[in-house]
């Protein structure tokens, strides 16, 4: 129960502030940051490159067939023509792909720095399914907005955006608290808690989405909604289990038992500092995950204190 929750195998956070550091070791994140820079100079390649099959791959281009002019999606970026063909994979294969060269910077400056510590957490399986479930997710967001609207947002859609604001999305949601050090414009320091950083990227893509000419146009703010939604979705229902909200909305009749209510003053009195009841662990590991560490009280905290060497012992 207690040593399987990852709060319990992690170090308290910095009170300080989260700061970069930039140690490189193999991980999936750094393999993740070698494929995106690996297929961005391919896509170079091929733009230099008279392989008619080499260039398919990425672009898309108009083709004669036998009622005139048709229209090839190519293969990799994400298209809603592309899925029309049955190209289901392009969910995964547009998220290695990058428009630019400070297109891919930024992509990867994020996923570096959110994506080494969420690994780290969340072990590499679990990591692998929030970075492809988060793209996937995105792309699917994105291709419904082109159905829709498809003067707005039609079109190829490149990038590993979904993925990186997927990860911002979850890690805002473990560690709501942490203060984190950004540079606007990579020169304005600026200092935010994670679910600051959370609130503005889901703004800025609701408005860049209600106003898709005006606001980056070029944009794929669908896909980054569609990312945080599955960080979101990852975080609280897969890794926390946290149905509630659905069970309430199936099952409305049904009441969940009321929990008997304990005075704080009561509680101490007839506790020591060294014990504990094993029903109050996880409702304290809940508290930190949705408000962070620095949200419990001295009671909670001797409770955890006393779980830690209870551990340790068995």
């Amino acid at each position: 129960m207690l040593e399987d929750r990852d709060y319990m195998r992690q170090p308290e956070y910095n009170d300080s502030g989260w700061r970069p550091s930039f140690r490189l070791r193999w991980s999936w994140t750094l393999i993740f940051l070698i494929s995106y820079l690996l297929m961005y100079l391919l896509e170079l390649f091929s733009q230099h490159t008279h392989f008619v099959g080499l260039k398919d791959l990425f672009n898309a281009r108009d083709v004669l067939t036998k009622d005139g002019v048709g229209y090839f999606p190519g293969y990799l970026p994400l298209s809603l023509e592309g899925l029309e063909h049955g190209y289901i994979w392009q969910l995964i294969s547009y998220q290695f792909l990058h428009a630019g060269w400070l297109h891919l910077f930024m992509n990867s400056w994020v996923i570096y720095m959110f994506g080494r510590e969420l690994e780290d957490l969340l072990g590499g399986k679990r990591f692998l399914a929030l970075m492809f479930s988060s793209g996937a997710v995105g792309g699917v967001f994105q291709s419904l907005a082109a159905l829709l609207w498809p003067g707005y947002f039609g079109g190829p859609v490149v990038g590993a955006s979904a993925c990186a604001f997927g990860l911002v999305a979850a890690y805002a949601l473990i560690y709501p608290e942490r203060e984190l050090q950004l540079l606007v414009f990579f020169v304005i320091p600026v200092r935010l808690r994670a679910k600051t950083l959370l609130l503005v990227s889901v703004v800025i893509a609701v408005t860049g989405f209600a106003f898709p000419k005006e606001i980056m146009p070029h944009v794929a703010h669908m896909a980054h909604l569609g990312g945080m939604a599955m960080g979101w979705f990852f975080v609280r229902k897969i890794m926390q289990g946290d149905w509630s909200r659905l069970e309430g909305f199936l099952h409305p009749a049904e009441k969940k038992q009321a929990r008997p209510v304990r005075l704080q003053n009561e509680t101490v009195e007839n506790k020591g500092a060294g014990n504990y009841d094993e029903s109050e662990v996880d409702p304290i590991l809940d508290k930190i995950s949705a408000h962070g560490i620095k949200s419990l009280t001295a009671r909670e905290r001797e409770i955890l204190e006393a779980a830690r060497k209870q551990m340790k012992r068995s």
